[in-house]
């Protein structure tokens, strides 16, 4: 139970595919108590109410992109949970270019401002609402869930991967200034390809997943696997780990080649 008694925020459970879904059920299930939000309309199709009844957790409806939102969201989670919070997820990211099936070179730029505004800048919205209201506890920890794009060049991924090299340029330097504010931690996570619902709408993902898999020494790190880490990370056994981003790829990161891609014959 090494979450006992601390109290936090889940962005983006929608259903059972979200990273975020499992994350909410470990934390609960390690001792802490916490609140549920999502953006009013992925809240008319998903199944966040389901797990908000099953979890004992409010659902509280939010607009990321909108800091009157996240106040609210931040008032009335610490109403509702009977103190300041200790941790947060970050587990937001939308682009309308990929669901429009825009090529990179062919962006349509209101479409990208909406891309970064969602999947980024709502990061740095959260942390500079949070600061303000003094809303996390000292010691407390802010996870925003990133991917290798960032800093490596997987073509399908579109303008994603410029939106979460943002996402962890914030994380670095809101890590900063939290960190000497108020001991705050702010890391992201690197996960795997992972066969969520955002993920699968990607053009090739299941060719690339099976190919990380392969790829991977470890193979593929599930969704619950990273809930498993994102509850380390909320605990006090990492305390003094901030400003990085933290690859959970089973080893992908590190990988030049792999023989078992390879056809000798």
């Amino acid at each position: 139970m090494i979450l006992q008694g601390k109290r936090g925020i889940i962005f983006g459970a929608l259903d059972e595919q979200s990273i975020a879904w499992h994350v909410a059920e470990r934390c609960v299930a390690q001792g802490a108590r916490i609140t549920l939000t999502n953006a009013p309309v992925a809240m008319r199709f998903g199944k966040i109410f389901d797990l908000g009844t099953r979890l004992n957790a409010e659902v509280i409806p939010a607009d990321a992109t909108l800091t009157e939102d996240l106040d609210k969201l931040l008032e009335q989670s610490m109403e509702a949970l009977g103190g300041k919070l200790d941790f947060v997820l970050h587990s937001i990211g939308m682009s309308l270019n990929v669901r429009k099936g825009k090529p990179y070179t062919d962006l349509n730029y209101e479409f990208m401002q909406k891309t970064l505004d969602i999947s980024s800048i709502s990061f740095h919205k959260l942390m500079q609402c949070a600061m303000k209201k003094d809303a996390i506890a000292e010691g407390g920890s802010i996870l925003a869930l990133s991917y290798i794009a960032a800093q490596r060049i997987f073509p399908d991924y579109n303008e994603m991967a410029d939106a979460k090299a943002l996402l962890e340029s914030f994380a670095r330097s809101f890590g900063y200034h939290y960190g000497v504010a108020k001991k705050v931690r702010v890391n992201t996570i690197s996960q795997s390809p992972t066969m969520t619902t955002a993920g699968s709408g990607i053009k090739g993902f299941k060719e690339f997943f099976d190919y990380a898999d392969k790829m991977s020494p470890l193979g593929n790190a599930s969704a619950e696997a990273c809930a498993d880490y994102c509850v380390v990370m909320f605990s006090d056994l990492t305390r003094y780990v901030t400003m990085q981003n933290l690859y959970h790829d089973g080893g992908f990161s590190s990988m030049g080649m792999s023989p078992s891609l390879l056809n000798f014959g």
